[in-house]
Order: C-alpha cells, then structure tokens, then sequence
C-alpha cells in the first residue's frame, strides 16, 4: 500500500529541535493545502501519545506522517510494524538521521512530495529487550554522550553532539563488555557497543558505514580500550565513517545477540532511552513500509 488519495494524519512534535516542527507546520499545510489533498494535524504529547495516534489513524484509514525527529519516528515505526500502511516523513528534529539516510529531504515542501509520490520502501525493525527501534541501538560511551546530549539545551546540530562527546570523555573510564551470538562470546574492553540497523546516528555520525536498512542484519561496531587522545582524535572521521579503518573497531553482523556490560549501561536508541543492559536484540526484517524517494534509475 502507498498514498493514493488518503487522508493523511500529521503527528506534530511541538517540542522536537526547541520547536523546529511548528515553524514547519504552516509550510507542511501549504504544501498540502496547494495540492489539494486532505489532512489533519495532531499535537503530540509523548511518545506514547504518538504511537497512540498513528494506530488510531491507521485504523481510521489515514497515512500517519511524523513531523519530528529520530526519537518520534522510532516510537511511531516500531509500533506500525508489521502494517501495510507506509509512514510519511517530514523532517523536524536536530539529527533526522532515518531520514538522512532515506534519502529524504530536509526542505518540508520536498519532504511532502516525496509522500504524495506514492514511493515506499520497505525495511529492518530492530528491537531490544522487545522495545523496537529504527536506528541505531548504543551503550557504553554512545549512549552516556547520547543522555548527555539530550540534556544540552543551549546548542543546536552538530554542535550538541560534539559538546556530549567531550564531556563524557573527560570522566570515562573503560569498561567490560561482554556479546553473545549464538554460542560464541565475545569480551572487550573499551568505549561502546553500537548495534546497528542503520548506517548513521547522531546528527551525521556513519557509525556503521556499511549498515543496510534492508539486509535483515545488525552491524555490530565495538570501540575497543585505547587513549583518550586517540579516541578523541578519531571523533571526526565517524562523520565520514572512516573510523572502522582502525585497529580498535571490529565490526561484524548478526541477526540477534545477546549484550551485557561490568557496570550498568542505559540502552539508547533513535536519541532516547530505550531500555538498560543486559540486553537481548533481534531483526525484524522487512518489518515497515516507508514513503521515500524513487530509485534515482526510476
């Protein structure tokens, strides 16, 4: 199923990138209103609140579009699951990395036209201790930047991420992780754990260069124990996804594993708090239908 015609429901963060999404708002409903087609829009309140919303609309027989960032998306994708009704993006957060790496516009008037042609493509869920997610699950340094970034009010973009990063740094100390794939184990020690169903997370970070939204696998990417002056050094080429070149990154894929850690870890995801360690991860694959841009062969 993709848009023919339907009504679409567009669910509002108000809150997402300091607001961004309700400056948006009245270019989305232009966009909307110059081509004629039906919508409703409704604010949401949490992400329960958003997920609620989108099943709602689903059964009413409406196209849900989240308007918002990673965090949304991954709460609204996660529960739709298994539909046949596609979501619609439009891009209103401070990383919009799903999007980024769709191939969807930031530019709301493009963004829109994506969704009124009709193209979708289907890809991976993941999920972690049964909480599903689109991106990319972190733990150890990842997911302690990631809380540290959500706190920080006072910058914007990139900008936010790096100042987590930074201050994270100066107070780490390594620690023991510990996965289980199958009947093999696998122990480190070092910075993270980041498991991978998409290539980017962040505001722009190819964590996971080489991750397939579509290929039914996790990568899974471990930062092994060295300097913090190397680490730190190393920070700028996860923007162009060169970092796995290094001695200290491994990477490899599996359809589940098993994750646990010396001390306790949040599980972070799509920019929010998803669960803790230890953790069990597993693939949905193919499990949700989203509108994106044709094949550029198309």
């Amino acid at each position: 199923m993709a848009f023919d015609g339907m009504p679409l429901a567009l669910l509002v963060n108000p809150s997402s990138a300091g607001g961004k999404t309700l400056k948006l708002l009245p270019r989305v409903e232009q966009a909307l209103d110059e081509r004629r087609v039906e919508f409703r829009v409704q604010r949401t309140k949490n992400l329960e609140h958003g997920v609620e919303q989108a099943l709602r609309a689903i059964e009413a027989g409406e196209l849900p579009v989240v308007i918002s960032g990673d965090g949304l998306l991954g709460a609204v994708g996660g529960a739709m699951a298994g539909s046949e009704t596609p979501l619609g993006i439009v891009p209103g957060g401070r990383g919009n990395d799903l999007a980024r790496v769709l191939g969807i516009p930031d530019e709301p008037e493009q963004a829109v036209e994506v969704i009124l042609g009709g193209h979708s493509r289907r890809i991976d869920v993941g999920e972690a201790n049964g909480k599903r997610f689109l991106g990319i699950v972190s733990v150890g340094f990842d997911s302690e930047a990631n809380r540290r970034a959500n706190e920080t009010k006072f910058l914007r973009g990139n900008l936010v991420y790096a100042y987590a990063a930074i201050r994270t740094l100066l107070s780490w100390k390594p620690a023991r992780f510990t996965i289980a794939v199958d009947q093999e184990r696998i122990r480190l020690s070092g910075y993270s754990i980041a498991v991978a169903n998409s290539s980017c997370f962040g505001g722009g970070m190819y964590v996971a260069p080489d991750a397939e939204l579509d290929d039914g696998e996790f990568d899974v990417v471990s930062v092994g124990d060295v300097s913090k002056l190397r680490y730190v050094s190393n920070l700028p080429k996860v923007f162009k996804g060169t970092h796995v070149e290094k001695d200290e990154v491994r990477v490899f894929r599996a359809q589940h594993l098993e994750l646990s850690a010396s001390r306790p870890f949040p599980v972070y995801a799509d920019g929010e708090h998803l669960t803790d360690l230890p953790a069990s991860l597993r693939v949905l694959p193919r499990a949700l239908s989203v509108l994106v841009p044709p094949p550029a062969s198309a």
